[in-house]
């Protein structure tokens, strides 16, 4: 191991690669899952922020929206129809600069708009004037946090915190996030798929089971045949799409809950269960690389929401995988590579307390020829840490 003057510490670690292991566990929730939509509003509701800041002031204020509640409503999906009784209750919550010296800065009705904005893009069958109630408690921001945020051009960490990020994905990864995507664009194809999709991966040795909770559209089926059809046309392209992404033999099971006998099946009026009885927080589901992934180290920090100019559990996260993909895709040597980035608060955000690089080589490869390259590409992360601010912003970088 060695370290260097910024605090970058690059060692090999005696650990099996994640595909050598006898088992594997990955989750996705999807966009439509009450927790993720908590992720999205919150994170669309800083980007809305930050974007009005910028046309205002020239520079983004300090706030974060990473405490986003949802509480869900009631219903009464039946097939060919049914309606929410009791609508879906979102609270944004969180902090904002609200005054800029003797100016009112309109944080909560930007807020407002922009989540009802983003329900209405994401959402096929959400009535967004009658199935939810958005409300919005935005307080303004601590006078301390503000004075650290405000201090120089190279922003302060707002937070001692860290983040964690690796690379690269395996193959259970990448069939459990496209699985999901894959899903969520064939509901233009197939109406009654719902956006609430819940894909949990199991790799047992060399089969991958997916064990799929996909909600579907009540006013979008005619019987419950129409129903196991839906079910039995998802299953096949799923099957049809894994099996040109791996040779893993793969099993799929979808809605396993449902019982067919006597008409119980997972529908929804809105396509998505929040409509009925299930709750959601910033935070509870997908880290910033859209997957849960109990093999894996993780940070709990809920990215979304955070500010993306000086908050740690934002910028470390992204910017951990960002420096995990580099080195993945750069230095043919390694195998697997663990990133950890670890702030201080009130310290320039591009000057880490440590950085921690972990690398699985292949076998026979010397840590020593590699050395150099992994700690150029740390350095020139954080060179340019201020690029992912900005592409947070723009939506170009996804938390969720």
């Amino acid at each position: 191991m060695s370290q260097n003057k910024k605090n970058i510490n690059v060692e090999n670690v005696l650990k099996t690669p994640v595909e050598d292991q006898k088992v594997e566990l990955v989750e996705r929730k999807g966009i439509g899952h009450p927790d993720t939509i908590a992720d999205g509003l919150a994170e669309t509701v800083s980007q809305a922020l930050s974007q009005e800041y910028l046309n205002r002031y020239g520079e983004v204020m300090h706030h974060n929206t990473d405490e986003t509640q949802i509480a869900a409503g009631s219903s009464c999906p039946k097939i060919g129809g049914g309606e929410v009784i009791k609508p879906i209750y979102i609270l944004l919550v969180g902090r904002a600069t609200t005054s800029i010296g003797d100016e009112q800065f309109p944080a909560e009705k930007i807020a407002l708009k922009a989540a009802r904005k983003y329900l209405k893009e994401h959402f096929n069958h959400l009535d967004t004037e009658g199935d939810i109630i958005i409300d919005s408690k935005l307080g303004q921001s601590s006078a301390e946090l503000r004075e650290v945020f405000e201090r120089d051009s190279i922003p302060k960490s707002n937070d001692t915190s860290f983040g964690v990020g690796y690379a690269p994905f395996s193959e259970t990864e990448k069939l459990v996030y496209q699985t999901e995507r894959y899903l969520y664009n064939l509901r233009n194809e197939i109406p009654a798929i719902g956006e609430d999709i819940k894909v949990m991966g199991l790799r047992n040795n060399e089969t991958i089971s997916l064990t799929i909770a996909q909600a579907t559209v009540s006013s979008e089926l005619d019987d419950i045949d129409h129903y196991k059809n839906i079910l039995n046309e998802i299953k096949n392209n799923v099957h049809d799409m894994a099996v040109k992404k791996t040779e893993i033999p793969i099993e799929i099971d979808i809605n396993k809950a449902d019982n067919i006998e006597k008409g119980n099946i997972y529908q929804t009026v809105t396509g998505t269960s929040a409509e009925m009885g299930d709750d959601g927080s910033v935070g509870r589901g997908n880290r910033s690389n859209g997957l849960i992934t109990p093999n894996r180290p993780m940070s709990i920090e809920a990215t979304s929401g955070k500010n993306p100019v000086s908050h740690i559990g934002k910028i470390y996260n992204i910017l951990s995988t960002e420096i995990a993909n580099q080195i993945s895709n750069e230095v043919d040597e390694i195998r697997e590579v663990y990133v950890r980035l670890l702030s201080q608060i009130g310290q320039p955000i591009n000057e880490p307390k440590c950085v921690s690089v972990q690398t699985i080589p292949h076998k026979g490869e010397n840590i020593k020829q590699i050395q150099p390259t992994i700690e150029s590409i740390v350095e020139d992360k954080l060179d340019n840490i201020n690029k992912i601010s900005k592409k947070v912003i723009n939506g170009e970088i996804k938390t969720f």
